[in-house]
């Protein structure tokens, strides 16, 4: 009996063999066929040496699938296969109006650009439309920004087309400036009603959540209860607010405890941007606020952060001055720095030692400050400098200097601060509930994106993680960093069938070169691409074959959790010039 019984199970497993094998002769072929990578399915399993059949824009099998038929065959021998990976804090809004290509972050695997820190590009008034023709906000070869809502502006991007796919917060600061324009003042109770109601039109349209940053004008003139009231019309539709907090520094634990406030309250899910602790006197406070976030995961509130790889962070000479000198907009700003009476006062503002706002130059100090990004040709030369030395070779201290070069510029400077330690950034990526976003645009290495300098982490931000971090240093697994760059920001943002690979799910991919990926970006040299990522795939489309593009631009639109299709208005046609 049990000699039978065996027999019989032996001929069920060749019939089933032999079966199997007639289906895979026969049945329909796939589009793509992605062979002999090891593949990490991102949600930090061990990694298998498989095989990922795709249809459309979905992956359809992973398993041993050579034998069948394929239209399409991509080898990805000695390569490492990955879900596509997602870029939590990007500011490539207007550059992938420029080129749709993304170039800097598809060469090192991105898939999903995430918008919206403080800022997103709607809802927009006529008035603001006019106001976005600024090119270092909106490139100006596009005439004025032909939508007003949420959704048209997502849209706008699958009409223009782009490579990697691209989603939003709507920014508490654009909400704000639709009602009170740059007005240093709390909202009324009907004008918060109306930015309850703008929130809840994005929500339904499509955005990830409420984006806030709080350290610059105007945002930083919405109080705690301001930002409460945006949230819990964001609760209602599980959006997650993401902040870029009211300080990093010296007052970094209180401003974690607003947050912590903000999400309690109103039930919202809470991610913090860029998770830091600015100036090194304030390094020692990183373990605190960590110590914070973690006790109330424990505790069951949702919260989480991302970061980016450099102890350097990136942002404007705005964040040297004081915010009440910045109120009524950038023209108001540089009148005030041209009047004696309010430059002395700027000055002693600049100068305090113990200020109520978020003074970075307090924290990098002079020689920490890179200056990177003029639009007067004049100020070219300064490009590289630190502001103390562009100081000193004005005659100038760098107070004065700092003052001087955003009225010559007739606008905003971009700086790169130093801020961090080494420790504190290994000890964020040692830790599991942190993301990672570039905080920075999508460039290239062409002469339209290659007149002004910038930050080495537009072009390597991503790449610096698995090169440097994961394979050299070993601060991380190359499955908990593929875990973190992929499936834990899917989930927080609630995408639906992304982020994993597996059956079923959207096939963003990317395959890389775990031996020799690198970030070669430097902050004396920024425009370098990184190497290593061979293919990338968006939608089931190859964007990126071995290091080049191909010039598909599948990227989607992609809508948050309570996103309803009949809010979803149609396109107006561009307005030019």
């Amino acid at each position: 009996m049990n000699r039978g019984s065996s027999a019989l199970r032996h001929l069920g497993k060749l019939l089933l063999l032999l079966w199997g094998s007639n289906v895979c002769a026969n049945a329909e072929p796939y589009d793509l066929l992605i062979q002999g990578g090891l593949v990490f399915d991102g949600l930090g399993n061990p990694p298998q040496h498989a095989d990922v059949g795709i249809r459309g824009d979905r992956i359809v099998a992973v398993g041993q699938l050579r034998e069948h038929a394929a239209a399409t065959r991509l080898d990805a021998n000695g390569l490492t296969v990955a879900p596509g990976f997602i870029n939590m804090l990007s500011w490539a809004q207007p550059s992938l109006l420029v080129d749709g290509r993304g170039m800097s972050d598809l060469k090192q695997g991105v898939t999903l650009q995430v918008f919206g820190e403080g800022d997103s590009l709607a809802p927009i008034t006529a008035a603001e439309a006019q106001r976005l023709q600024d090119p270092e906000v909106y490139p100006t070869n596009h005439g004025r920004p032909p939508w007003r809502t949420f959704a048209e502006m997502l849209r706008y991007y699958e009409l223009h087309g782009v490579a990697a796919n691209v989603a939003s917060m709507v920014g508490a600061t654009t909400v704000r400036r639709y009602v009170l324009g740059d007005a240093n003042r709390a909202a009324t109770p009907d004008e918060l009603k109306t930015m309850q109601s703008l929130v809840d039109d994005a929500m339904r349209q499509g955005a990830m959540g409420v984006g806030a940053a709080l350290i610059y004008a105007p945002g930083t003139f919405a109080n705690t209860a301001e930002l409460k009231a945006l949230n819990q019309v964001a609760a209602r539709y599980d959006g997650l607010y993401t902040v870029h907090l009211r300080s990093e520094g010296d007052r970094l634990l209180q401003a974690i405890d607003e947050f912590l406030d903000i999400v309690h309250t109103t039930g919202v899910r809470g991610e913090i941007y860029h998770l830091k602790a600015s100036g090194q006197q304030n390094w020692p406070r990183l373990a605190e606020a960590i110590h914070r976030l973690e006790a109330a995961r424990a505790a069951g509130v949702p919260v989480s952060a991302n970061m980016y790889t450099y102890t350097a962070g990136s942002t404007g000479l705005d964040a040297a001055m004081p915010p009440w000198a910045q109120a009524g907009g950038t023209a108001a700003w540089i009148e005030r720095l041209q009047d004696p009476t309010q430059r002395v006062a700027i000055l002693q503002a600049m100068r305090d030692p113990a200020p109520a706002w978020e003074n970075l130059m307090q924290h990098a100090g002079a020689e920490g400050m890179l200056l990177v990004g003029f639009d007067n040709p004049d100020l070219q030369p300064l490009t590289g400098m630190t502001l103390a030395a562009a100081a000193a070779q004005r005659g100038e201290d760098p107070f004065t200097t700092a003052m001087n070069l955003v009225i010559e510029n007739g606008k905003d400077v971009s700086v790169v601060y130093q801020l961090m330690s080494a420790a504190n950034l290994r000890r964020k990526l040692a830790t599991p509930w942190i993301s990672f976003g570039s905080d920075a645009r999508a460039l290239a290495t062409e002469p339209t994106f290659m007149q002004r300098s910038t930050h080495p982490r537009a072009y390597g931000n991503f790449a610096r993680l698995l090169g440097r971090f994961v394979r050299d240093e070993q601060v991380l697994s190359l499955t908990e960093a593929i875990r973190r760059l992929t499936s834990l920001p899917a989930t927080r943002l609630r995408l639906q069938s992304r982020g994993q690979i597996r059956p079923g799910y959207f096939a963003d991919l990317v395959m890389f070169d775990a031996a020799r990926i690198n970030d070669l970006a430097t902050y004396d040299s920024p425009h370098q691409y990184a190497e290593g990522v061979q293919h990338v795939i968006v939608n089931g489309t190859v964007a990126l074959r071995a290091g080049t593009p191909t010039g598909a631009l599948p990227g989607r639109a992609l809508f948050g959790p309570g996103y309803q299709a009949g809010a979803q208005a149609p396109l107006r046609k561009p307005q030019q010039n």
